[in-house]
């Protein structure tokens, strides 16, 4: 075989890795738009509504609502927004003229969300254990949030990308929390346990899978 024929299959071999790479990555990109329009939205909407008073709240949420008439709209609302937001901000990074003012209105819903999350957890009828892991949620939101500001201030773009993926992953234990404890009433399992479990794996897994997989951040990232 002569070099050059030697050269052209390295050069065809090497765009097939990057067709292969590029698919991938297409595929993590249509799951992530699946989630967010199966999942996330949805669950949005809804919390929204209970929040606005549109949509009437399971007996439980109506006595914390009534307990606490303008902090728990305010974290409904505020996080649902947050959660809806999250995804039009990083599809925007590329764009700073969006970017940051849509970020800084989400850093605004996520202060909120997060502030309000904090006595909501304490006034809940919850058990402790769910009332703890709901607290540390928004304790770990505003901190990420926090960190992630002052990544950009430094000009550390890469970190502050992963910070705000991260702070996005703590977002959707709204998410992984209703399907837990759905699933515990579909299923008939203790609720009592899901529900505390929920309250803390809703926001921990999402959370260390971001952290753990590095690559799979970068990708999602990547142009």
């Amino acid at each position: 075989m002569t070099d050059s024929a030697v050269t052209e299959t390295g050069i065809r071999a090497a765009a097939l890795r990057v067709l292969a790479a590029r698919d991938r990555l297409n595929a993590r990109r249509i799951i992530v738009l699946l989630l967010i329009s199966v999942l996330v939205v949805p669950i949005c909407v809804v919390a929204i509504g209970s929040g606005l008073g549109l949509i009437a709240l399971p007996q439980e949420m109506f006595e914390l609502a009534s307990r606490s008439p303008i902090l728990f709209p305010a974290h409904m609302v505020c996080s649902a927004l947050a959660l809806l937001m999250a995804p039009v901000v990083l599809a925007a990074r590329r764009r700073p003229e969006y970017h940051r003012p849509l970020g800084r209105l989400l850093g605004v819903f996520v202060v909120i969300g997060g502030l309000t999350a904090l006595p909501v957890a304490v006034l809940s009828h919850s058990p402790l254990g769910a009332r703890a892991g709901f607290f540390v949620q928004g304790l770990t939101w505003l901190w990420l949030l926090l960190a992630g500001i002052r990544s950009i201030r430094r000009r550390d773009v890469e970190l502050h990308a992963r910070l705000m993926l991260a702070m996005v992953a703590v977002t959707t234990g709204a998410v992984w929390f209703r399907i837990l404890t759905g699933g515990a009433i579909v299923l008939g399992l203790p609720f009592d346990d899901v529900y505390t479990g929920a309250a803390w794996a809703g926001w921990m897994v999402p959370l260390a899978i971001v952290a753990a997989r590095p690559r799979l951040s970068a990708g999602l990232l990547a142009r």
